[in-house]
């Protein structure tokens, strides 16, 4: 069984418990054992036991965000220490951005952090959806790492590796190389993409009314390619749009209109599924933004926000 040291600042304290419970069932399972600073016991010696527990982690997870990087003790100290490990290649670091911030520039900035791209768990459609990638990693680590009685990456053949064994071998972390996406996969981000948008309407229209008295909303999922949302003000519709999957022509995208879904042969903006060789990502056409700068290398949350911004526009 591996262990899992989580370094985290205290002002994360709800966001630690969240990531405990989607840990549990790895415990369960005997592939890794958790540990952070709420397991000391009663008068242990408070350092003593993080650096111990610090020193034997097999993977060390960096729970991210401003209070995190505000933190002397979890930046210079277990911070620090994780990433003089991760060098020598007795332990595996892992960054898990929690909440917005300025990290890349950090020690463990050229780091793979999760969720994907560095997302913040925070800006996730629910925590759950967050927290669920981050473990899938930790899993994928742990099995990478196999019994946890060494960290280090297979032994590589030839002289490099015979030239001294036991010296630890650094590594550069420039290692992307460009791709060629599958229409599989192109089709798969493309419907998880829509799936993304219609939950982040349905859970933003909530909200919506939750926050204003005078406010009513309406989602209505058509089937499981088309939804319709609306906005009512003192009972008068101020809002409304359809979105959906296809189009012209048959055309693989993402399809908004402010009068609904109707025959989904009109429409005022789309979204394409593009990639730069590393990516896939939505580009809009920019239809309803005609003259002024839009983001083409648009996330799942970057296009549902964009299409939610062309709905909640005509309320103000």
């Amino acid at each position: 069984m591996l262990s899992v040291f989580i370094s985290y600042s205290h002002a994360d304290e709800e966001y630690r418990k969240e990531l405990d419970k989607h840990l549990e069932g790895l415990r369960r399972q005997g592939v890794i054992n958790t540990w952070h600073d709420r397991r000391i016991g009663p008068g242990e010696e408070v350092h003593e036991q993080i650096s111990q527990k610090l020193e034997e982690a097999n993977i060390i997870l960096l729970l991210i965000s401003s209070d995190f990087l505000a933190s002397d003790y979890c930046y210079d100290i277990e911070m620090a220490r994780a990433m003089e490990r991760h060098a020598q290649g007795t332990a595996r670091v892992i960054p898990v951005i929690l909440r917005p911030c300025d990290w890349q520039h950090a020690p463990f900035g050229s780091l793979n952090a999760v969720p994907a791209d560095g997302k913040p768990v925070a800006k996730h459609a629910t925590l759950d959806d967050g927290f669920l990638e981050i473990t899938r990693a930790v899993r994928q680590t742990a099995d990478s790492l196999g019994d946890g009685t060494s960290t280090r990456a297979r032994p590589v053949e030839g002289a490099a590796a015979k030239a001294n064994p036991a010296q630890p071998r650094p590594r550069s972390s420039n290692l992307r190389i460009k791709r060629d996406f599958t229409d599989r996969e192109r089709h798969s981000f493309l419907n998880e993409g829509f799936e993304y948008v219609a939950s982040y309407f349905e859970i933003s229209l909530q909200e919506l009314q939750a926050r204003n008295s005078d406010v009513e909303t309406a989602l209505r999922r058509i089937d499981t390619n088309r939804f319709e949302a609306k906005a009512f003000v003192g009972g008068q519709e101020k809002s409304r749009c359809g979105i959906w999957l296809g189009g012209l022509f048959r055309t693989d995208g993402l399809y908004f209109s402010f009068n609904g879904v109707g025959d989904g042969n009109s429409y005022n903006e789309s979204m394409s599924v593009r990639d730069d060789g590393y990516t896939l990502f939505f580009e809009p056409l920019g239809m309803s933004r005609f003259g002024q700068a839009v983001n083409k290398k648009l996330t799942f949350e970057g296009a549902a926000e964009y299409f939610w911004s062309l709905f909640v526009e005509r309320l103000r």
